[in-house]
């Protein structure tokens, strides 16, 4: 189990090109280990930055909080 906290928004690439943001929540167990919930953003987007614009509108994203995949 690593300690390593993950990026807040994670942009991934879809088989049908589509980009999909995902959301995640970090919080830590009594032990201090991160525990990471996930919710999939519903929407699909034509391109990563279309993404980005994205949660900065709708969720406060700041530059440096994105991970890709």
């Amino acid at each position: 189990m690593s300690r390593e906290i993950p990026k807040p928004f994670l942009i991934a690439k879809h088989e049908d090109g589509a980009f999909r943001l995902t959301l995640r929540n970090t919080r830590f167990n009594s032990w201090g280990y991160p525990l990471t919930d996930s919710t999939p953003v519903d929407e699909s987007f034509k391109s990563a930055a279309a993404a980005r614009a994205h949660a900065k509108e709708h969720y406060g994203a700041e530059a440096g909080q994105f991970a890709s995949k």
